[in-house]
């Protein structure tokens, strides 16, 4: 199904943290990133990324689902061989 997407707004991004009252790094584990210096390239910067809808739909599936509902959902990846770990250095892998 093609989508349109618009994605957050740096300023978007910064208000979620700010209503969450989460720390750069909180928000760095929400949407699987290396760190919060990760995360401040979503919301600052000259240049900021651009937030895709994957990365979009995983933050909301991780903030929205309970634990043992996200777990499922990582069950089913692996049906179709898709696995997902914590790094053993806590840094996201490329």
């Amino acid at each position: 199904m093609p989508i349109e997407f618009d994605p957050p707004s740096t300023q978007d991004l910064t208000q979620l943290k700010k209503d969450r009252a989460a720390t750069g790094i909180e928000m760095a584990e929400i949407f699987w990133l290396g760190g919060d210096h990760q995360w401040r390239k979503y919301t600052g910067g000259k240049e900021p990324r651009v937030m895709g809808p994957h990365m979009a739909f995983l933050g909301a599936a991780k903030m929205e689902l309970t634990a043992e509902e996200f777990d499922r959902v990582l069950r089913r990846m692996e049906t179709f061989g898709a696995r997902v770990r914590p790094a053993p250095d806590g840094e996201q892998q490329p």
